[in-house]
């Protein structure tokens, strides 16, 4: 596993989560920014690792992470088990628990409806939703925030996760501040140079909610 002084520096944790938001990181590099920083014997990531697998067992088994399960955890510390643990309890306490229906994105209306959020946004933000076999949405990062360009957006920053995911399907989106439902050529040079070999169509989430590339003619 790559350390994380060997990653560009955009591309780590804390550094993704500033320019792109939380939904943007893996679970590694989430957690990898709440352990902070590792030590002399383990890098963060690897530490971060380890303590997935825990969380995923825990989840697979049906039992709560507890102080005992983190120490056991080669380069955790007291002070940032107490950090997990406060942070899981305050997700616990003050978010609502997750759905057990499954969202199916298998229309239209309600994969646009995935963008209602950004629609009046003041920057661009592009949005990636990792689909599986059914169309059930497995997640929805958005990846960017900013004026989008070729040069900004990689195809590496939105497959990245969907292989991570293993995801059958992806599909991206994003708003326009001016609240334009036209394609701008900014999109349409996008498309073309990042995308056009994987893409068929784009979404752009307006005020109306409106539009895709093939609803308006316009072939890749």
């Amino acid at each position: 596993m790559m350390k994380l002084t060997e990653k560009d520096k955009r591309d780590r944790p804390r550094e993704k989560l500033v320019a792109k938001g939380a939904a943007a990181l893996t679970d590694l590099e989430l957690l990898a920014a709440l352990v902070g920083s590792g030590n002399a014997q383990r890098d963060v990531l690897t530490i971060a690792a380890d303590v997935r697998a825990l969380l995923r067992e825990a989840k697979a088994q049906g039992f709560l992470v507890n102080y005992p399960a983190l120490s056991a955890v080669p380069g955790m510390g007291t002070a940032k088990i107490c950090e997990l643990l406060a942070a899981f309890e305050l997700a616990r306490r003050y978010l609502p628990p997750q759905t057990s229906t499954p969202v199916v994105l298998d229309t239209p209306d309600k994969i646009v409806a995935q963008f209602a959020d950004i629609r009046n946004k003041q920057q661009e933000h592009f949005v990636v939703l990792t689909l599986d076999g059914a169309c059930r949405l497995i997640a929805r990062r958005t990846v960017f925030i900013g004026t989008l360009n070729a040069s900004l957006v990689h195809p590496r920053e939105v497959f990245a996760d969907a292989i991570t995911d293993r995801a059958a399907s992806v599909i991206v989106g994003h708003n326009h501040p001016s609240g334009s439902i036209d394609p701008s050529p900014a999109d349409q040079e996008v498309t073309r140079s990042s995308f056009s070999d994987i893409l068929r169509d784009e979404t752009t989430a307006t005020a109306q909610l409106q539009s895709a590339f093939a609803t308006i003619g316009y072939v890749l």
